[in-house]
């Protein structure tokens, strides 16, 4: 029969034998493709919507704000290179009406085919070509934009006077170069809702 003091110093005795490993979470094969899987996921989502949230600016910005515009002929030479690519400013006019001698861009009213023009007349004013001159309310138009020794007729003629009363929510445009621009001249004043916006140079 074993000795109670040897039992209990037995008992005292310090344990030297080494701690439980601790236990690590294992990933298993298919647990590891499910989080790869999941990130991969959401990262296509992110790009998606990055990806239609952008075209949707680009949209908003180029019918809205602003569009690149080719000018396609001489009708606006020198302001204007033929070929030239410029910006139209659609904003500008959601806040304030044109303003004499913006050049803007607006639909033909004969086939709604986009043209560049700069505007001459305001609404109720009057124009008047004389002798190859314009006469804005009965005043003679300074037209510093114009070439030298340009002479601006009323028809293709190139005879005859013309008077016209510009109406209501109505302009009058010319290209600046006048022997080769089809304008009010040609197809009448053209209505507000006709202007899209204010080209930039």
């Amino acid at each position: 029969m074993d000795n109670p003091a040897n039992l209990k110093m037995q008992d005292s005795s310090p344990d030297n034998s080494p701690p439980p490993a601790p236990r690590n979470k294992i990933l298993d094969g298919s647990y590891f493709w499910f989080v790869r899987f999941s990130e991969f996921l959401k990262q296509f989502w992110i790009a998606v919507v990055l990806a239609v949230w952008g075209t949707l600016c680009y949209l908003f910005i180029t019918h809205f704000v602003f569009l690149s515009v080719l000018v396609d002929g001489q009708s606006m030479v020198p302001t204007l290179e033929d070929s030239g690519h410029y910006w139209l400013n659609r904003f500008a006019y959601l806040r304030s009406e044109p303003r004499q001698l913006d050049i803007v861009a607006l639909k033909d009213p004969r086939d709604n085919a986009l043209v560049v023009k700069r505007i001459i007349g305001m609404p109720g004013q009057s124009i008047y070509f004389h002798q190859g001159k314009v006469y804005l309310n009965g005043a003679l138009l300074n037209e510093p934009y114009l070439m030298d020794k340009t002479y601006t007729f009323a028809n293709e003629t190139r005879s005859g006077d013309k008077f016209t009363c510009i109406g209501k929510n109505e302009y009058f445009v010319m290209g600046d170069n006048r022997n080769y621009s089809t304008d009010s001249r040609i197809f009448g004043t053209v209505t507000r809702q006709r202007i899209l916006g204010k080209v930039v140079e």
